[in-house]
């Protein structure tokens, strides 16, 4: 499937020639040409640095240009398999998702690290074979620093320009996490040495309802802002199931000068103990009335699914009409629920908010 992005400087005009859903580009109050260089603005680039060693030319599109030029912008989250069969299961959910012409689809790694080799051969995959950008996961857990230099190398030779940088959960079994001998302690480590390094275009996390382990909110900001300062230039946010959280805390980001877009992650409720589990684990909350409204369904699994569908399309539209620059899906390597969602929204038009004078949920 040929794509065509051409970029007309400086007006700030992205379009993209295989439109067949009615997907909107749209220039916004930040002038393309302050955000785009002239060889990323071709699809084309190499490794900043150890370029002589690795020659990569490059042919996806860089998140954050995408962020800032895309309307709808909705990706969609994978995590990698345990066999073959999962494989095969995955890449006929992402086909099914491919028509709603997703920004990007990330990969995860396994808890721990545990899945290293099986994310960035999937990334690697689904950037040859499906023609999709790829935002690839990297986590500080259970790798030396040159053993990551080795996997960036690997995604830069195959031509995967976006990276997730993330500290990493501990592995199964460990309260807390560990750095490794030679390793990174923190995110912030990881995201300044890929930006000394290479041409990433890194994207970083936040915690809309507080990281678990952060000492306050105002403490979890301050991180943010380390993060963003060692050259994240775009953030991906935890799942939360209440919105005004979000905007909240995407207020006291712009309050504290972090200026980078704030991708808002949504979770569609599938199933009732495996969202509680998730909740507990992420520090996320759940309101109470959607609460309710699940612990009358639980059991009836069609019917919490239903349920899920229709709160998350609710979500998603708020969303994005109070100025969230898009939706990134956590889909739990299932397709029915965000298709539903994505697919509704675009034959209503339902994402087209006004943008303009949105300026608070953009780069300052």
């Amino acid at each position: 499937m040929a794509s065509r992005y051409t970029i007309e400087l400086p007006s700030g005009i992205f379009d993209r020639s295989d439109n067949v859903l009615g997907l909107h580009l749209m220039p916004l109050w930040v002038p393309l040409s302050e955000q785009v260089s002239a060889h990323s603005a071709t699809g084309l680039g190499r490794l900043r640095r150890r370029r002589d060693e690795l020659q990569v030319t490059y042919g996806t599109v860089r998140i954050s240009h995408a962020l800032a030029t895309m309307r709808p912008f909705f990706s969609f989250e994978f995590f990698p398999p345990r066999d073959d069969d999962g494989v095969e299961r995955l890449f006929s959910s992402i086909e099914t998702l491919r028509p709603l012409h997703p920004a990007f689809v990330s990969i995860t790694y396994g808890a721990g690290g545990s899945s290293r080799a099986r994310t960035i051969e999937l990334a690697k995959r689904i950037a040859r074979e499906l023609d999709l950008t790829v935002l690839a996961h990297v986590t500080c857990v259970g790798s030396t620093r040159a053993e990551l230099r080795a996997v960036f190398d690997d995604l830069a030779r195959a031509g995967i320009e976006n990276v997730l940088a993330l500290r990493g959960d501990p592995p199964r079994g460990e309260a807390a996490f560990t750095p490794p001998a030679g390793g990174f302690s923190y995110a912030t480590e990881l995201i300044a040495m890929l930006k000394r390094n290479y041409d990433f275009c890194i994207g970083a996390a936040c915690y809309p309802q507080t990281h678990v382990e952060a000492e306050s909110p105002q403490r979890d900001l301050e991180h943010l802002h380390e993060k963003v300062d060692a050259g994240a230039e775009f953030l991906v946010s935890q799942l939360f199931f209440d919105n005004d959280a979000y905007m909240a805390f995407v207020e006291r980001a712009r309050e504290a000068r972090i200026g980078a877009p704030v991708l808002p992650g949504l979770m569609p409720v599938t199933n009732y103990d495996q969202i509680t589990r998730f909740v507990a684990m992420c520090g996320a909350t759940i309101p109470p009335k959607l609460k309710a409204a699940m612990e009358q369904r639980r059991g009836d699994e069609r019917a919490v699914e239903d349920l899920g569908v229709a709160y998350a399309s609710m979500q998603a539209v708020d969303l994005l009409r109070r100025g969230a620059p898009g939706i990134h899906f956590y889909t739990l390597n299932r397709s029915p629920a965000t298709r539903a969602i994505v697919s509704g929204m675009l034959a209503a038009s339902a994402w087209r908010p006004d943008f303009s004078g949105r300026r608070e949920f953009m780069a300052p």
